[in-house]
């Protein structure tokens, strides 16, 4: 079958390309005025509908021919086709001589150029905000019942539920990005919410959802309800006793308060990550994740990819510094706006971060556009102008993909947007 190709690449590769392309970097709708090459037929193969990619203009060509395929009929300028998640033309036949014009459409993404978790691991500041509120209200308190709605929750097989009942809730603290509650006789409750479980402080004895909801910590002053706003249920309760089975738990991270700049100089470089990483890992660092992260390079002026052995004495200290700066600040500002209360409203996307879930909107401190890397359920957001020298950052497997296409400077990507044009 003849090849419709935009230059070099056939439309299907070209779909592709430029679709990964407005994902990766939010352009959102796209219109390219592109080169077609073609000596003949590009029929459009019937395909299961899996999704419209976009929509291909045929422009200023009068012999250009398009219709359902086996009965061609002339396709005036400007006729759309629309075109499938395969890049076919949806059914269609379409004639169209060397060196006419296309133009490839596409909408703009659903996410709204902004791809974001829903909600996201706990970290630091929301972690000890938690602490602070149940040591309030359960310290010194009985746990009269726990109450397991969800089997998947208990992740330990002894000491039995029962055996915490009737103990005395005797502290409560953080274990990298768990929550421990310490009770009589060396019990202890620890508690993992992962990505989207979230605690309620209710009434005495409030019914577990049938919905999101796992347990219920029931105490004299009121029920604690463990919620997961997703069908993963990837929260997890291990009952242990002893410190022996609790430190077992506990992945060895550094606690940024409790160390030393060498110490923290000697966590870094462990292993040989980019910081992204390296400060996301809790073997290496502890109650740090995805957005802190994004917001401890910002204020450190780092790029996120850079590579954790090939720092300098300077950057070095200045990522201690700022590390602990902005998990204080935050932990801070949240204590402040919680104030006497239980904390409801925890997430990883706030208006006053500077570029975690920020992507598109302007630098606080530069103005520069914040940028984003997405992997997988994640994405890195970075400031070029403050963290990159003005380089746009592509994650490997799209760099690989588009090639020359992807922007790799902020320039660059102004002059992909729609409604630029070249000066």
């Amino acid at each position: 079958m003849p090849e419709l190709a935009i230059g070099r690449h056939p439309i299907p590769d070209r779909l592709l390309e430029l679709a990964q392309l407005r994902e990766a970097t939010g352009l959102g709708p796209i219109e390219e005025d592109l080169s077609v090459e073609s000596h003949g037929e590009h029929s459009g193969r019937p395909t299961r509908n899996e999704g419209h990619l976009g929509q291909l203009r045929l422009e200023g060509r009068e012999q250009l021919l398009g219709g359902p395929a086996g009965a061609q009929q002339p396709a005036t300028p400007g006729a759309v086709f629309d075109l499938d998640a395969g890049g076919s033309l949806a059914g269609h036949a379409v004639m169209i001589p060397a060196g006419a014009t296309a133009l490839l459409r596409f909408p703009a993404s659903r996410s709204g150029g902004r791809v974001r978790e829903a909600l996201a691991v706990p970290e630091y500041p929301d972690l000890t905000i938690y602490v602070e509120a149940l040591e309030a209200r359960i310290v010194g308190q009985p746990l009269e019942k726990l109450r397991i709605q969800s089997p998947s929750l208990l992740k330990s097989v002894s000491p039995a539920p029962q055996a915490f009942e009737g103990r005395v809730v005797r502290g409560v603290s953080r274990l990298g990005k768990r929550l421990v509650f310490e009770l009589d006789d060396a019990l202890f409750c620890v508690l993992h919410l992962m990505i989207a479980g979230r605690l309620r402080w209710k009434k005495r004895g409030v019914a577990i959802p049938r919905k999101r909801a796992h347990a219920a910590f029931d105490f004299p002053a009121g029920s604690l309800l463990l919620t997961e706003a997703s069908t993963k249920k990837r929260m997890s309760l291990h009952l242990v006793q002893g410190s022996e089975a609790l430190a077992a738990l506990d992945p060895g991270g550094l606690e940024v308060f409790d160390a030393s700049p060498q110490a923290f100089r000697e966590a870094l470089l462990r292993e040989r990550h980019t910081l992204k990483r390296s400060l996301t890992d809790p073997h290496l660092f502890s109650g740090i994740g995805n957005a802190y992260s994004d917001e401890i390079l910002h204020r450190a002026g780092l790029s996120p990819v850079k590579m954790s052995d090939r720092l300098s004495d300077e950057e070095h200290e200045r990522l201690f510094e700022k590390t602990r700066e902005v998990l204080l600040e935050w932990t801070d500002r949240l204590r402040q706006e919680v104030g006497e209360g239980f904390p409801d409203k925890v997430t990883a996307f706030r208006p006053e971060m500077a570029v975690h879930g920020r992507f598109r909107e302007p630098c606080p401190v530069c103005g520069t556009p914040v940028q984003r890397i997405v992997r997988a359920e994640n994405e890195v957001n970075y400031c070029p102008g403050c963290q990159t020298g003005g380089k746009i950052l592509a994650d490997r497997a799209l760099s690989r993909l588009l090639g020359k296409d992807w922007p790799r400077t902020l320039e660059e990507l102004e002059r992909r947007r729609p409604g630029r044009t070249s000066e």
